[in-house]
């Protein structure tokens, strides 16, 4: 096997630059975007409040119309 190759230091440091600018790339774009999630998670919530009390009526009305004395 042949003996390993030095490395430059400009691209060792370059390596390095890379990594922690994709670092914090990722966490800014991490923090944004979860912040943007919590806003949907509350529309979310709200909407499944709402459909979950229709689906409650509308279980109670046909609950409602099948109790009759006439079956």
């Amino acid at each position: 096997m042949a003996p390993p190759v030095a490395v430059s230091p400009l691209i060792k440091f370059s390596r390095y630059a890379a990594l922690f600018v994709g670092i914090a790339y990722g966490s800014r774009k991490n923090a944004r975007l979860t912040v943007s999630e919590a806003e949907v998670r509350k529309i979310e919530e709200k909407q499944k409040k709402e459909r979950e009390e229709r689906e409650r009526i509308a279980k109670e009305l046909a609950a409602a119309n099948e109790d009759t004395i006439l079956k």
